[in-house]
C-alpha cells in the first residue's frame, strides 16, 4: 500500500495535479508517519504553494533532506535569517550544507539578498565545484561581477571530471544489476523437468510481458534466423521460465558458430552413431521412469501415423520456402507436453545449446540429417538430461565470454557518445557563459562578438536575443535593441524577461504607439509580473502622466520586491515631480536588493546634483562609473559635478573620454564647450559647438551657448542671429524666458548680462 500510494504521488506531481498529491501524501503520512513520507508532502506542499505548511510539518526535522525544504518553505516564506540557520547552524560550524550544490546555491542566494556579498560568491564557487553544471550558480557569479572566466569554468577537465563520475555511476549502477542477475540466475532450474508442462502453459501464456529492465524489449518468442548464407527456418520459441529472468537480456544466438562447433561436435556426433548401433542396449540402462516419460512424450504414437514434418512446423514455425529446415518436433498430438519446443527467448544455456546444435549441423547435406527418428529423439533427450553438467557448462563459459565481450563494446559506444555529449554541452555553455559575464561587466561590444560565436539554433532563442538586445541598450545603440528586442518577442511571444527594459528602449525612441501596444500585450500574458507593469509605467511617462507612471511603477515593486529595476524608475518618476526625497528612498532600495544596479547609483548622483550637492553627487557618479566604465553617460554626468566642483582640468579629461566613449552623444561635447567656456577658451568652445551642430543641428540650447559665447567676443550681429534660431526651435518653457532677455540685452556691458545660460 506504501508503495503504490509513493508512486501515485510521484506521478501527480509529474503531471502538475498538485492538489491530488497533497490529498494522497496526507493519506501516506497518516497511514505511515515516516520522515521520508514527511519530505514528501512538504514536496507536495512547496509544488503547491503552501510554504507555511511545509514549514510547520518540517520544523524541528535534522535530516539533511528535511533540512534543505525548511529551508526552502522559509526563504519562500521571507524568513531569511531561520533559513541561514537551518542550512548553517551558528552552534554547528562543522556540519555540511544540506543537498550539495543545490544546498550552497540556497545558502547563497540568502547570503546575497542580506547584503553578503562575499560569503554568497564563496557559496556559489561551491556550488559550481560540485555541479558545473548549475548554471544559475554561474549566473549569479556574473551578477556579483566576480564570476571566473567561462573558459576556465566549462573547462576540459570539468569534461574530463564530469565523464569519470558519469562512468563511475554507471559502473555502479551495472555492478548492482549483475548482482540482481546472479541472484536471479542461482535460482533458475538445472533442466526442463523442473518446470512441468501445466506450468509450462501458464507461463507461455504470459510470453509477452514487459522486461522491467528493459522497457523496450518483451519476453516474446524470438525468431531465429540466419541473415546471409544459411537456410534456417525460423523457431517460434516461447520461453519456460519468462518470469524468472524477466530482468536478462538473452545472449545473441549466432555468434561465432565455430566456437560452438569445437565445443558440441566432439561430443554429439559420436553420441548419435552409439545410440543409433545400440539402442536397445542404451534403453535397458535407462531409469524406467524417465524411461516412461520419455516414451510417454515422444512415442505414444506409430511412425506411420505420424503427419509429415512441414504439416505439423506449419502449425509452430513460419518456413522459408527457400530452406533446408533442421527442427525438433513433437508427435503431433494435440497435447502440448507431446511436443518439445525450445524457448530462445530464455537465457537457459538448455535452450541455448538445442539451438545452437541445430546451427551446428545446418551446413550438412540433408540425408546426414534424416538419421533414424527413434534414435534422434532418443539422442535429444539425452542431451537434455544425461549430459546436462558438460554440455551446459561448456556453453555458458563460451556464451559468458561473448556475452561480456558485447557488453564492453556497448559500454565503450556509450561511454565515448557519453564523452562526446559532455564536451558538446560544455562548450554550449562556455559560449553562453561568457558572454553573459561580459555582459554583466558591460563589455558589451565583446559579449556581441562571443554570442556570435553561438549555432543558428541557439542563437535565435529568446534568451540569447534578449541579452544581444540589452548589450545594444548599454551601448546606447536604441535602434539595434529594438530590432532584437522585436525578433525576440516575436520568437517567444510568452517570455517576459528583458521586456522591461524593451519597454524602456521604445520610450528613448519615442514609438508610443509600440510601447502602448507592447504594455497591453505584457498585461494580457501575466498582469502579476513587475516587466508588464513595467511597461505600462514608461507608456504613460512617455506622455508626461508622471503620477499615473508612478502607480504602474509601484505595482511592479510590489508584485516583486526583489526587482531593482521597478524601484529605479519609481525614482525617476519621483525625480521628474521634483519630490526628492522619496525619489533617494527608491533610489537606495533598489541598491538593497543589488548593489551593482548602476542606474541607481546614476539616479542619486542626479538628485544631488540637481541639490547642488556636489561632493555626493560626484561620489555617487563615480560608484556608479566603477561598476559601468563604458558608459559615455556616466563619464559625462561625472565631469559635470567634477566642474561643479572648480575641478575644470578633471571635468576635461573626462569629458574627452566621454566623447571618445560615444561619438554620436551630443551631451559630452555641449558640457566640454561649457567648461571651456567657464575657462574662457571661447575659440575651442566655438570649435566644439560647430563639431556639435553636425550631430544634433536643432538643439536650441547649443544655439544659446553660441550666442553667449559671440556676445563675449563682441560679435554682435552673429550673437543675434544665434538666439533668434534658438527661438525658432522652440525651447523648453524654462529657457524661453532666458533666452528672450538674453536677446534683448545683447546690446549692453557684459556685467548687466544674466548669466543663466
Amino acid at each position: 500500500m506504501e508503495t503504490l500510494m509513493v508512486d501515485r504521488v510521484h506521478s501527480s506531481l509529474r503531471l502538475f495535479l498538485h492538489r491530488n498529491a497533497v490529498f494522497l501524501c496526507e493519506r501516506l503520512c497518516a497511514q505511515f508517519p515516516s520522515e521520508t513520507n514527511v519530505q514528501l508532502l512538504a514536496t507536495c506542499y512547496l509544488h503547491n504553494n503552501q510554504p507555511y505548511a511545509a514549514y510547520h510539518i518540517l520544523k524541528g526535522k535534522k535530516l539533511p533532506e528535511s533540512r534543505y525544504l525548511f529551508a526552502m518553505s522559509c526563504f519562500r516564506m521571507n524568513l531569511l535569517r531561520e533559513a541561514e540557520d537551518t542550512l548553517c547552524p551558528v552552534n554547528e560550524p562543522n556540519i555540511e550544507v544540506p543537498s550539495g550544490a543545490t544546498g550552497h546555491y540556497l545558502l547563497g542566494v540568502i547570503y546575497r539578498c542580506t547584503g553578503r556579498m562575499s560569503a554568497a560568491a564563496e557559496q556559489f564557487t561551491q556550488a559550481l565545484t560540485l555541479d558545473p553544471l548549475l548554471w544559475a550558480a554561474y549566473e549569479e557569479l556574473c551578477i556579483l561581477g566576480v564570476a571566473e572566466d567561462a573558459d576556465e569554468c566549462f573547462s576540459e577537465a570539468t569534461a574530463l571530471r564530469l565523464q569519470q563520475e558519469h562512468t563511475s555511476t554507471s559502473t555502479l549502477e551495472k555492478s548492482n544489476f549483475a548482482n540482481e542477475n546472479r541472484i536471479l540466475s542461482s535460482s533458475l532450474p538445472s533442466s526442463l523437468g523442473d518446470i512441468v508442462p501445466k506450468q509450462m502453459k501458464q507461463l507461455h501464456a504470459n510470453n509477452t510481458a514487459e522486461v522491467p529492465g528493459y522497457p523496450h524489449v518483451r519476453a516474446t518468442a524470438l525468431h531465429v534466423q540466419n541473415s546471409t548464407t544459411s537456410n534456417v527456418a525460423q523457431f517460434d520459441t516461447p520461453s519456460p521460465i519468462s518470469t524468472q529472468t524477466s530482468s536478462i537480456v538473452p545472449p545473441p544466438l549466432f555468434r561465432n558458430v565455430h566456437a560452438y562447433q569445437n565445443t558440441i561436435s566432439g561430443d554429439t556426433p559420436a553420441k548419435q552413431k552409439a545410440n543409433g548401433a545400440n539402442q536397445p542396449l542404451r534403453r535397458k540402462h535407462l531409469d524406467e521412469a524417465r524411461l516412461k516419460k520419455v516414451s510417454g512424450r515422444l512415442f505414444n504414437q506409430s511412425s506411420e501415423s505420424m503427419p509429415r514434418r512441414s504439416a505439423r512446423l506449419s502449425r509452430d514455425t513460419t518456413i522459408n520456402s527457400n530452406s533446408n529446415i533442421s527442427q525438433f518436433g513433437g508427435n503431433g498430438t494435440d497435447h502440448s507436453s507431446g511436443k518439445l519446443r525450445v524457448n530462445s527467448s530464455t537465457p537457459s544455456k538448455l535452450c541455448s545449446t538445442a539451438v545452437r546444435s541445430m546451427q551446428v549441423r545446418k551446413g550438412k547435406p540433408r540425408a546426414t540429417e534424416n538419421f533414424d527418428e527413434g534414435s534422434r529423439y532418443e539422442v535429444i533427450d539425452e542431451m537434455w538430461t544425461d549430459n546436462m553438467p558438460a554440455t551446459s557448462s561448456s556453453v555458458s563459459s563460451t556464451d559468458g565470454r561473448f556475452f561480456e565481450q558485447d557488453k564492453a563494446e556497448r559500454i565503450m559506444s556509450q561511454d565515448s557518445k557519453v564523452a562526446v555529449g559532455i564536451r558538446e554541452l560544455l562548450g554550449l555553455l562556455r559560449t553562453l557563459g561568457e558572454g553573459f559575464r561580459l555582459s554583466c561587466l558591460f563589455k558589451c561590444q565583446e559579449a556581441l562578438e562571443v554570442y556570435r560565436k553561438l549555432p543558428e539554433p541557439q542563437f535565435n532563442t529568446g534568451w540569447v536575443l534578449c541579452q544581444v538586445g540589452k548589450a545594444y541598450f548599454e551601448l546606447v545603440d536604441y535602434l539595434e535593441a529594438d530590432r532584437y528586442f522585436e525578433l525576440a518577442h516575436r520568437l517567444s511571444p510568452c517570455t517576459l524577461d528583458g521586456m522591461d527594459i524593451y519597454s524602456t528602449v521604445l520610450y528613448h525612441l519615442n514609438a508610443e504607439m509600440r510601447l502602448s501596444y507592447l504594455a497591453q500585450e505584457l498585461i494580457s500574458i501575466d498582469r502579476l509580473s513587475p516587466q508588464a507593469w513595467c511597461a505600462v509605467g514608461n507608456c504613460f511617462a512617455l506622455r508626461k502622466d508622471h503620477e499615473t507612471a508612478l502607480k504602474n511603477f509601484q505595482r511592479a515593486v510590489q508584485l516583486d520586491s526583489r526587482f531593482a529595476y521597478a524601484h529605479t524608475l519609481c525614482g525617476h518618476e519621483y525625480s521628474a515631480l521634483e519630490d526628492y526625497e522619496n525619489s533617494l528612498k527608491f533610489y537606495r532600495c533598489a541598491l538593497q536588493v543589488d548593489e551593482r544596479h548602476y542606474n541607481a547609483w546614476y539616479g542619486l548622483g542626479v538628485v544631488y546634483l540637481r541639490q547642488e550637492k556636489f561632493e555626493f553627487a560626484e561620489h555617487h557618479f563615480r560608484r556608479a562609473f566603477q561598476i559601468n566604465p563604458r558608459s559615455s553617460v556616466l563619464m559625462c554626468y561625472l565631469g559635470m559635478a567634477l566642474h561643479s566642483l572648480k575641478r575644470d582640468e578633471e571635468a576635461l579629461e573626462m569629458m574627452e573620454k566621454a566623447i571618445a566613449a560615444d561619438k554620436k552623444n551630443p551631451l559630452p561635447k555641449y558640457q566640454k564647450a561649457l567648461i571651456l567656456l567657464g575657462l574662457l577658451k571661447y575659440t575651442e568652445a566655438l570649435e566644439e559647438l560647430e563639431r556639435l551642430k553636425e550631430i544634433a543641428p536643432h538643439e536650441s540650447s547649443m544655439y544659446a551657448l553660441m550666442g553667449k559665447i559671440y556676445k563675449q567676443l563682441n560679435i554682435l550681429d552673429k550673437a543675434v542671429f544665434c538666439f533668434g534660431i534658438a527661438l525658432d526651435l522652440k525651447p523648453p518653457a524654462a529657457d524661453l524666458a532666458i533666452i528672450k532677455s538674453a536677446m534683448e540685452k545683447v546690446h549692453l556691458p557684459d556685467e548687466l548680462m544674466d548669466d543663466d545660460l
